[in-house]
């Protein structure tokens, strides 16, 4: 049974699947608060609907903001995090500071406020390198990067506030998540942003690895709808969720359909592979559909050209 959320607020709300996920509460009338300290986030996310939602400058690890964020809320989307693997390998303590001790502190805030669900922003990273495909929640984890860790202690602590303090939570494992809003302009940013970002300059992007890795891209709006289903499903709580497509693209494959979409018909770069980077990945869903009744409905080739239109006309 659905049920309906009448306050949210987003930690994180002016970043890429944040934004989304606002424009996705206010289409709904929901009342929506956003609070983020715009350190990777951008008001031009929300400008559309700035209107229609509360805005609130600040950091997650600032209790006093934090609380007055939360209240009268039904459900929390966390989706403030430092979300680089890179940037958590090259800045461990610093970047804990904030995907752990950040989200402990959204979780506290929560329990405090008698908000009634969390949901929280997970990774694929979680899984590692283990070989077998496609990943599954029930898989033991195998984190391979500071990041990876962060994810699965949110994980750990969302089920401590569930059992210890009955609040309910879900933590969604993205993958590949892509789309209109993504930032290009940081090092750390998802390879569909940077290689739109190369394709629209007509410049050659460098692949690290021989390309040969692969990814389950998984569109932004179906992220934003996995994102409300959890927040409205009672068979939701309590569990860890996959949200991805179940079928994946190499990163080589990836460029040249890019490139052809702007019609740029250009070979790649190659450099040495990233510390931490994960060769294959693949999401299997099957838990999400059947506990509540997630499914990707933006097939790759459609959100891929909703994306460059994005890419070509705001960059």
């Amino acid at each position: 049974m659905a049920v309906e959320i009448k306050k949210a607020l987003i930690t994180g709300g002016a970043g890429f699947i944040g934004s989304h996920i606002a424009e996705a509460l206010v289409t709904s009338g929901c009342q929506v608060t956003i609070l983020d300290n715009l350190a990777s986030g951008h008001l031009e996310n929300i400008a559309a609907f700035s209107n229609r939602i509360t805005f609130i400058k600040g950091d997650i690890r600032d209790d006093t903001i934090l609380m007055q964020a939360c209240n009268a809320c039904d459900v929390i989307f966390h989706q403030a995090a430092i979300v680089s693997v890179t940037k958590t390998v090259d800045e461990p303590v610093s970047s804990a500071e904030v995907n752990d001790l950040g989200t402990l502190k959204v979780l506290d805030a929560a329990r405090r406020s008698n908000v009634r669900r969390v949901v929280l922003a997970s990774s694929s990273a979680v899984y590692g390198d283990d070989p077998q495909l496609p990943k599954v929640e029930s898989m033991t984890a195998k984190p391979l990067s500071p990041y990876a860790v962060q994810k699965l202690t949110n994980e750990l602590y969302a089920a401590i506030y569930h059992r210890l303090y009955g609040l309910e939570t879900v933590c969604l494992r993205y993958f590949n998540v892509y789309g209109p809003r993504q930032d290009p302009s940081s090092p750390y940013s998802g390879v569909i942003s940077i290689f739109m970002q190369h394709a629209v300059g007509k410049s050659t992007p460098v692949i690290y690895g021989d390309g040969q890795q692969t990814r389950d891209f998984v569109f932004v709006k179906d992220v934003a709808q996995a994102n409300l289903q959890s927040a409205a499903n009672d068979n939701a709580p309590g569990h860890i969720y996959n949200v991805g497509t179940s079928d994946s693209l190499s990163v080589n494959d990836l460029w040249y359909k890019i490139a052809r979409l702007a019609e740029f018909e250009q070979n790649p770069e190659y450099a040495d592979a990233r510390p931490a980077d994960i060769v294959h990945s693949l999401a299997g869903i099957q838990k999400a559909r059947d506990r509540m009744g997630f499914q990707p409905t933006v097939p790759f080739s459609e959100g891929l050209a909703e994306t460059f239109t994005w890419y070509r006309d705001n960059t």
